[in-house]
Order: structure tokens, then C-alpha cells, then sequence
């Protein structure tokens, strides 16, 4: 893990920090639609939807520093770069969790991703996080469900890494959207921030 110590003496969000590390639930989830039209329209050239967007939430993710940030107890490290973990299904029948670090170019990631869910899905076992790491965003595709809201299953106030949902593909005439949705700990995330990481993931998937 490469990452920096935040100055809390210079952070303009220092203020916001101690007062939601206070918090039971600190916890909040932003659900919006995003549109998939032009993703649906490259699958025609073999681009896989769901690495696709695997790739966007990356993008996203790394747009925006406060979503690769961590506290540790009263300190806060900013990482350079976050690893994907998503959900995978396996040939069991059960699900297991793989770990994709993200790469800006395309091509390079989706290879990467592929080969990775690949092993899991054909592994079976779980390598669920048990707290080692923090250089981590959580990842859930729903694509069963056209969901209009959503939350996770959390540990406790103390966990602040990133879960990002997404759900199913539908057509509405002509026009392709999904509903996803960032959860975020209010210590280190606001709504600025949170607005800036959709505008990132729509324009990553916009420009596949």
C-alpha cells in the first residue's frame, strides 16, 4: 500500500471528520441512474458490460481523492491507488470475493479482470477482508433487479471503505440506464463528493 498521511492542522474537511467519527451511524448511501446506452451499443464489439462498468466505478473511485482516503483511529492516510473488490459467483453455487487493482487504460484492465473473477469463480473459497487492508472499495452487482435503493452490511462506525451497487441494464425507448449506488462514511466523504464521483463514473462509461 503506497500512501500519504493528511494533514489534519491544513485539512479544510478536518472539522467535518471529528465530528462524524462521533457517530453510531455515520454511514449514508446516494442512489442516482446512470446511462449505459452508448456501453450497450459497444458490447457489439465484445466489450463485457459488467468489466465495463467495473472499469467506470475504478475511474471514478480515483477521481476523486476522499474515496481513496482512510482514517486509522484519529489519523487519516490517502492511498494512491485502491483495489476493486467485487463479489463473484462460483461454480459451487456460492460467491467469493475477488481483488482487482485498477489500471487507467482500458484494455489492460479489463484483461486483468477477467482473468481474476475467472480464478474465483472456479476457486470457491471466500478471501473475504478480515481488516488487513483499507486500500479497498467494495463492489456488488444486482443485475436481477432494478433496485431504487439500497444499503450494505456493515461491521460497525468504524469502517469506512467505499461500497459501490449497481443494477440491472433497462431499455427505456431506445435509452439504455441503471440505477447505482455509492455508500460512503460522512467522515471523510459529503455530498460534493459524491456528485463528483457519478459525474466521473457517467463520463467513463460515455467515453468506452
Amino acid at each position: 500500500m503506497t500512501y500519504t498521511l493528511v494533514d489534519l492542522q491544513t485539512w479544510p474537511r478536518s472539522a467535518q471528520f471529528r465530528l462524524f467519527r462521533t457517530y453510531q451511524q455515520p454511514h449514508y448511501a446516494t442512489t442516482t441512474r446512470m446511462n449505459v446506452t452508448h456501453l450497450m451499443q459497444r458490447k457489439a464489439d465484445g466489450i463485457s458490460p459488467y468489466r465495463a462498468c467495473l472499469y467506470a466505478i475504478g475511474a471514478g473511485l480515483h477521481t476523486v481523492p476522499e474515496l481513496c482516503m482512510r482514517f486509522r483511529g484519529d489519523t487519516v492516510v490517502a492511498h494512491d491507488m485502491v483495489t476493486l473488490s467485487m463479489t463473484v459467483p462460483t461454480d459451487a453455487g456460492s460467491f467469493g470475493y475477488a481483488y482487482v487493482p485498477y489500471v487507467a487504460d482500458f484494455g489492460a484492465f479489463e484483461a486483468q479482470a477477467a482473468a481474476l473473477i475467472g480464478k474465483v469463480a472456479k476457486g470457491g473459497v471466500l478471501q473475504a477482508n478480515s481488516g488487513e487492508r483499507d486500500d479497498l472499495a467494495y463492489l456488488s452487482c444486482m443485475p436481477w433487479l432494478d433496485y431504487t435503493a439500497i444499503n450494505n452490511a456493515l461491521p460497525g462506525p468504524d469502517d469506512c471503505i467505499p461500497r459501490v451497487t449497481w443494477g440491472k441494464f433497462v431499455e427505456r425507448d431506445g435509452r439504455w440506464d441503471m440505477a447505482m449506488t455509492l455508500e460512503v462514511h460522512h467522515a471523510l466523504v459529503d455530498g460534493a463528493q459524491v456528485g463528483a464521483y457519478f459525474a466521473a463514473v457517467q463520463a467513463a462509461l460515455d467515453q468506452l
